[in-house]
């Protein structure tokens, strides 16, 4: 069978306000972190063309569901939500990203690998496009829904300075893999994001002891600047 390697559209940089990342589109990773998974992808790719080595390489979507670290940004609000604490936003929370939810994207690595062709490459998209402030109002209501505050956990919301190399915006056309292997997504991002919501709150189990003895809400990834001389 063939080996799939899995990474995210962010090596393909940043989109303007229009258009899709296809199969195609030349890669033009905006960060370290984006770049090493460029490289990455490159090399999958010269195994199969110098090896032989029967790669499939596939491009997705940011991924939200069950299980997911609590740093990340859906798992973060809720949780931060449910702890009535500030609900941090890079910048002003216009950065738009495509969201799939986790379960269609492990259908549609099984299709590929049942599937697909070796030294393809596949996007995997949801097609579900929201700003990070839209994510994140639209948490704070459904848990204002299923556990009320004394008023709407809007307030929390807290802007803080953009990360660097923070992409505008990403969006994944799956249309290769809807044609070729007849995968859709299943889930909506409203349908998702309500089981994961819901997920989260019957799991304290999970996510307690995470915060309080792995990650306790701090950002992640930023490099401290250096002492003065």
């Amino acid at each position: 069978f063939p080996i799939v390697a899995v990474f995210k559209g962010r090596v393909y940089g940043s989109l303007g306000p229009t258009g899709l990342f296809t199969e195609t589109t030349r890669y033009d990773p905006s960060s370290p972190y984006s770049a090493s998974k460029a490289a990455a992808d490159h090399l999958a790719n010269a195994w199969f063309r110098t090896f032989g080595l029967p790669v499939i390489i596939t491009n997705c979507s940011n991924n939200f569901g069950p299980y997911q670290f609590p740093e990340k940004l859906i798992p973060l609000m809720i949780i931060n939500g449910l702890e009535e604490k500030p609900l941090p936003v890079y910048g002003n929370g216009s950065n738009v990203r495509d969201w799939l939810y986790v379960e269609d994207h492990i259908r549609a690595l099984e299709l590929i690998v049942e599937k697909g062709r070796p030294g393809e490459k596949d996007n995997i998209g949801g097609r579900s496009e929201r700003t990070n402030l839209e994510v994140v109002q639209r948490i704070c209501d459904m848990l204002d829904e299923l556990v009320p505050a004394a008023t709407s956990r809007r307030r929390l919301i807290t802007f803080v300075p953009d990360r660097p190399g923070h992409d505008q915006r990403y969006a994944i056309d799956a249309s290769k893999l809807e044609q070729e292997l007849g995968w859709r997504p299943q889930e909506s991002f409203e349908s998702g994001l309500a089981k994961t919501v819901r997920w989260y709150l019957d799991n304290r189990h999970w996510w307690q002891p995470l915060r309080q003895r792995v990650y306790r809400g701090e950002r992640l990834g930023l490099i401290p600047a250096a002492a003065a001389s």
